[in-house]
């Protein structure tokens, strides 16, 4: 009898530590969401871009601003890939969402300081 009772305790222990960390890992991130305008993002660098080409007009001020823009297709992908392990959340685009969510973060000045760095 006494080695049922410890079976059945050991038994109730893992299966809580188990839903424990199934709501940690699972349902929590799930719960959590934040949004990302990607319309936005591309307007502040399309205005970055514009003013290089339209400063001076030089070929090194082209080829710069030519590089940016590489650079901005290049990382944007990653930056969004990268966004959901950060905060952990469901990230869905602006344009997307009906209504604003009180829960949800805006998760825009991360992906254009993600997208800036090198």
């Amino acid at each position: 009898m006494k080695t049922l009772a410890l079976h059945g305790s050991a038994t109730l222990l893992i299966v809580a530590l188990a839903l424990l960390l199934y709501d940690h890992w699972v349902v929590r991130p799930a719960l959590a969401i934040g949004m990302v305008d990607v319309g936005y993002v591309y307007w502040v660098k399309e205005a970055e871009f514009t003013q290089l080409l339209t400063k001076s007009g030089s070929d090194e001020d082209r080829q710069r601003a030519m590089e940016m823009a590489r650079r901005f297709s290049q990382r944007l992908p990653s930056a969004l890939d990268e966004l959901p392990q950060e905060c952990r959340c469901l990230v869905v685009v602006k344009s997307a969402m009906v209504g604003r969510p009180g829960q949800a973060l805006d998760l825009t000045p991360a992906l254009i300081r993600k997208v800036d760095q090198p």
